[in-house]
């Protein structure tokens, strides 16, 4: 991952940001709006599991990174509960398990309001770093 700030591109253009970030939580927001949109004029569900995949990413391989691991996503199931057109999701991500080899992490992304837009369960592996 990027140092602070310097997020990639594709992130930058997921709207996301985070505001906490530890081995065993990382919570954030996402901007969306038509950028984001299907031709229809709905966020594309393809955004929230990518939202949900980085999360679960950024907190796994924050776990794993003093064993010189970072973690990657082998399995992501998103449900998508109700459509948005444009506005702030907040992201929550803990994990469910955190074995030696895999991860298990949950994800939550609510509307300002506080209403479920999309959840997910995201099963990493741990790999080593490149290089260590």
């Amino acid at each position: 991952m990027s140092e602070p700030g310097q997020a990639p591109a594709f992130v930058r253009a997921m709207g996301l940001t985070t505001t906490e970030v530890s081995g065993t939580r990382v919570t954030g927001t996402a901007e969306l709006g038509p950028e984001h949109h299907t031709p229809w004029g709905v966020v594309h569900g393809g955004v929230y599991c990518a939202i949900v995949e980085t999360a679960a990413s950024v907190g796994a391989s924050t776990a794993v990174k003093d064993a010189g691991q970072f973690s990657v996503g082998v399995n992501n199931s998103t449900d998508f509960v109700r459509s948005m057109t444009a506005g702030r999701v907040d992201v929550v991500a803990e994990p469910v398990q955190q074995g030696r080899t895999q991860q298990l992490w949950q994800v939550t992304l609510t509307r300002e309001d506080g209403k479920l837009v999309a959840q997910g369960r995201v099963r990493l592996q741990n790999i080593p770093l490149p290089g260590a």
